[in-house]
């Protein structure tokens, strides 16, 4: 695609030096020319920085010096591109390789219709590629305390949210909603929080059907690690307490049937570290 509207695209690293290589090494093949790469390092003490700077010494690092969670580390790539004067920022997850049609088509998506905020792309496992992990996002349940991905297309009014493992902003709706809200938010539901206040502000979501991603997942946290199911649950409760018409519900249902899974698996630290997190999100202040 022609350029036309500059594109930051930002990865944030977390002792994956591997994922965001090889992610780095499929964004080279991308069809659109106007973008530059970002790479926010998110307090690594290992040797990723070494490591990314050798295999793409092209592409500018940025140290935060410590790890300030997926929406701090997000928010200083941010800052940055919309300083350099981005149109629009592509948050990217390291964890993942890329179509080389993926950005072109979440920006024609973008510029047909002004009142999009946000475009999302269509994720696919990196492990199992021809099974879809998300339509671009998903709907959240408000009785269950749930969400789930939607896998295949639905009409824009169905998306609740779009995922951030692959979510192109436009400059003017950061501008206007902000950033990602690392106060409240360190790890998991800040792209679901950020797309509600969106919403809110009138702005659509959308997903760009030929914008392919492939996707490992929890690569930083590690799928059914303590870390995980501490954040999530810490944050879902935070984002209940903030959205739900009456947030007791889905925070007690939604924790009580993670917490019966665990105890059904016999994952007895993942048990108490979902108690740990919602009581963590139950102390924060709205």
């Amino acid at each position: 695609m022609k350029a036309g509207f500059t594109v930051y695209i930002i990865l944030l690293n977390w002792h994956g030096w591997q994922d965001t290589i090889a992610c780095l090494d499929s964004l080279v093949s991308l069809d659109y020319n106007d973008y530059r790469v970002l790479v926010v390092d998110n307090g690594s003490t290992d040797d990723s920085v070494a490591r990314i700077r050798a295999a793409h010494p092209e592409v500018p690092i940025i140290e935060t010096g410590r790890n300030l969670g997926f929406s701090g580390g997000c928010n200083v790539g941010i800052r940055r591109a919309l300083e350099d004067g981005a149109d629009y920022v592509w948050l990217l997850n390291n964890d993942t390789t890329v179509d080389p049609q993926a950005l072109s088509a979440m920006v024609a998506v973008a510029e047909a219709d002004p009142r999009v905020g946000a475009v999302g792309s269509v994720l696919y496992y990196l492990d199992s590629p021809k099974d879809i992990q998300a339509w671009g996002g998903g709907r959240v349940c408000f009785w269950s305390g749930r969400t789930w991905h939607h896998l295949g297309p639905v009409p824009s009014t169905s998306l609740h949210y779009l995922t951030a493992a692959s979510i192109l902003l436009r400059r003017r709706t950061l501008e206007e909603v902000g950033l990602l809200d690392e106060n409240a938010f360190f790890m998991y539901w800040e792209d679901t929080d950020f797309s509600f206040r969106l919403r809110k502000a009138g702005w659509h979501l959308a997903v760009a059907d030929q914008s392919i991603i492939l996707h490992r997942e929890h690569a930083a946290t590690g799928k059914g690690s303590p870390l995980l199911d501490y954040y999530f649950n810490e944050s879902a409760v935070r984002f209940f307490r903030r959205y739900a018409p009456i947030a007791a519900w889905p925070i007690f249902i939604g924790v009580l049937g993670r917490l019966t899974k665990r105890v059904l698996r016999g994952n007895l630290s993942g048990f108490v570290s979902t108690l740990r997190g919602a009581y963590a999100g139950l102390r924060k202040s709205r």
